[in-house]
């Protein structure tokens, strides 16, 4: 049994689909909420937030991936996970950057799903969280935003939850898989590149010196490490 209850947007118009969900869902005690459209899913979050969002790129009206932008555009926190019968490399990649946490094609089992819900409900920002702070370098999970030297950083949703993930483990070296699977979702547990290119930038961002990291540290040949001091 789910002892939170938690709350689903299942945002998606194919009704065997939606009856599927539905009771994949309700069956481990989530509540369910529906949309078969782009605007009744808004409209649907304006009056009762979600935990999770499933979202369906197909939709009738707007397409998924601007679905996703004016979701990001109220909410930073809401997990979002795409499921899509979309499965280019490249539909994924433009859903993870425009803001959605994970991505499951279909078709998918109910233990897969159901997995990957957990994953994003752990990473959900916890209210009364405490602000994590090493050297200069502070992450507010509850205002979901990243200071360096007091002064905020703009950090796009997967930097933002890299820097989450080093902060849930400070001192500790995190292998690179650990990593991927963190913030992009355990299918992409192979995509080191895309790493070193969201590493890459979220340095640029935080290190005085890149070339010579303070805050984040290489650990070669197994991963990185947050400094923990």
């Amino acid at each position: 049994m789910n002892p939170n209850h938690s709350d689903i947007l299942v945002i998606e118009d194919d009704k065997q689909i939606q009856i599927f969900l539905k009771y994949v869902l309700e069956k481990e005690h989530y509540a369910c909420q529906q949309a078969e459209t782009g605007e009744q899913a808004l409209t649907r979050l304006e009056d009762r937030p979600a935990d999770v969002i499933l979202l369906d790129l197909g939709l009738p009206d707007i397409d998924g991936m601007d679905l996703i932008t004016k979701i990001r555009s109220r909410s930073d926190t809401t997990p979002i996970l795409v499921i899509s019968a979309r499965d280019q490399d490249e539909e994924k990649a433009a859903a993870l950057d425009l803001g959605a946490d994970d991505y499951l094609t279909k078709p998918f089992s109910s233990t897969e799903l159901l997995a990957r819900i957990r994953t994003a409900l752990r990473h959900c920002p916890a209210a009364g969280k405490p602000a994590g702070k090493v050297g200069g370098l502070t992450l507010d999970r509850n205002q979901h935003r990243a200071l360096l030297g007091g002064r905020e950083i703009h950090l796009t949703p997967l930097e933002y939850k890299l820097l989450e993930t080093f902060f849930e483990s400070p001192g500790k070296v995190l292998t690179t898989q650990m990593i991927i699977q963190s913030v992009y979702g355990i299918q992409y547990a192979q995509d080191t590149r895309a790493l070193r290119t969201l590493m890459a930038g979220l340095r640029r961002k935080i290190e005085p010196d890149p070339g010579h990291p303070r805050y984040i540290m290489t650990e070669i040949g197994v991963g990185y490490r947050l400094a923990d001091a």
